[in-house]
């Protein structure tokens, strides 16, 4: 009877499944995995929408981790689940961080809803799910995330002891992909009135708002180019804010192409990153783990950041994203070596 016993628990650790949830301003994944430590990669994964836990509306935010879970684990998977553990963007360990309490609660409604009910549920920022998937799974270092926001976070012990920007597209998030794509429209319009120099942003950011057509036409006076203008500030404004972060790629290949506006834009928006990352005070040799659409594995600033911190002994370790981290700290929970890092666990 304890040989059957023993067999049917080892037979139900071996069953159990993990989830980890990696979440930004402009999508959330989500992957379900083999729950032991060398359970291998996931088994699926599911994508929605964003996942700030600041800006997005609270039914929005439980929605996306609800379409995000369900995409991964489908309904015989389900009851498997023992671990939970998510990073989101807007959520930190730190005292008075108001994204912390409006995760959980996202969180914890959308696995109601999909039915999934595990024995550890844990909320972290996206910023200690990245540097828990870097090669080696280190507790301390930096981490400077670079893709529709930009932040920079001090890691000791697996949870944030420090933070730089990270305040919004309206406050902050300087170098961000955002950042790029406001300052693209701005130079389109510099461009347009006179106040900036030609540039080939200018029929790109064009034909994205209005069209090829829009593009083509060179604007042959003064009038002309005030219509084009505002046909261009209507078409950004009737768009949701953040989407100005679409045009980063944009800038990224207009830079790639040698025009000189969108090379500056790049390297401004590298400075703002060293920027940010100094206010952490960076010590020679320390890790330091970058990740985001901009400074992940051929992120368009992953060149100029490298090449601005190689004389500080500083060696960015680039990471597609942080759902690896969100697996792993999963794992975590179960295997004995500790409860996911983060804003909390239930």
């Amino acid at each position: 009877m304890a040989t059957s016993g023993y067999r049917r628990a080892a037979e139900a650790t071996a069953r159990a499944v993990v989830v980890g949830i990696d979440a930004g301003g402009t999508r959330t994944r989500a992957a379900v995995a083999r729950a032991a430590a060398d359970g291998g990669p996931p088994l699926r994964t599911g994508v929605s929408g964003p996942g700030n836990a600041l800006s997005v509306p609270f039914d929005v935010l439980t929605s996306h981790l609800r379409q995000a879970v369900a995409a991964a684990t489908p309904p015989s998977l389900r009851p498997r689940v023992r671990a939970v553990a998510a990073g989101l963007a807007g959520c930190s360990a730190l005292p008075g961080n108001a994204g912390a309490a409006h995760a959980r609660s996202a969180l914890r409604a959308a696995l109601a809803e999909l039915g999934i009910r595990p024995e550890v549920v844990a909320v972290s920022s996206d910023t200690e799910i990245a540097l828990a998937g870097a090669p080696g799974s280190p507790g301390d270092g930096l981490v400077l995330i670079a893709g529709t926001g930009a932040v920079a976070a001090r890691i000791t012990g697996g949870i944030t002891a420090a933070t730089a920007d990270g305040n919004g597209w309206l406050l902050g998030d300087s170098g961000s992909g955002f950042w790029l794509g406001r300052e693209a429209v701005r130079s389109a319009l510099a461009s347009l009135d006179g106040r900036g120099a030609p540039t080939a942003l200018t029929p790109a950011v064009l034909a994205h708002y209005l069209g090829e057509t829009a593009a083509q036409d060179e604007p042959a006076t003064p009038t002309a180019a005030q219509r084009m203008r505002d046909r261009l500030v209507q078409a950004v404004h009737e768009r949701p804010v953040p989407d100005l972060a679409h045009l980063a790629p944009l800038v990224a290949r207009t830079a790639d192409n040698g025009d000189p506006v969108a090379r500056r834009l790049l390297s401004d928006a590298a400075e703002h990153l060293v920027g940010t990352l100094d206010a952490l005070q960076p010590r020679p040799g320390e890790t330091l783990v970058t990740t985001g659409g901009l400074l992940g594995p051929g992120g368009a600033l992953l060149g100029p950041l490298t090449r601005r911190l190689a004389p500080r002994d500083l060696r960015p370790v680039p990471m597609p994203d942080g759902l690896a981290g969100a697996v792993a700290l999963a794992r975590r929970a179960l295997d004995g070596t500790g409860r996911p890092c983060g804003c909390s666990a239930d």
